[in-house]
């Protein structure tokens, strides 16, 4: 009798690799970093991040957003509208993970001689 095959979500290692491309590309997780300090507006935000195209900022946030990890809040105002972007509870809970990527990035970076 062979045994039941296991479906990709049950896997803890899938699970793993599909949240890993929640936040893979060069500008998720420095955003993710700049939404730890606090809720911040769009233009805020790009200042923040020198070299990123107002198109991919946009873009990269609505993924985040799609994916559970940024909050985003329009502020009834006068015009021009205000938006705020803010760390969702679960966006809150990788920042434990990212602060031990970057440590291991770190010492990988000091690493003599990588390949």
């Amino acid at each position: 009798m062979t045994r039941p095959r296991r479906s990709h979500e049950d896997c803890p290692n899938e699970a793993v690799l599909q949240a890993l491309k929640c936040i893979a590309g060069r500008w998720k997780i420095l955003i993710l970093r700049q939404l730890q300090e606090g809720a911040i507006g769009f233009n805020a935000l790009e200042r923040a991040l020198p070299g990123i195209s107002p198109k991919m900022l946009r873009q990269q946030l609505r993924e985040l957003e799609a994916d559970g990890l940024v909050t985003r809040t329009e502020l009834i105002s006068t015009p021009p509208k205000t938006v705020r972007y803010t760390l969702a509870p679960l966006g809150r809970t990788l920042i434990p993970v990212l602060d031990t990527i970057g440590e291991w990035g770190r010492k990988w970076l000091n690493v003599p001689e990588r390949r």
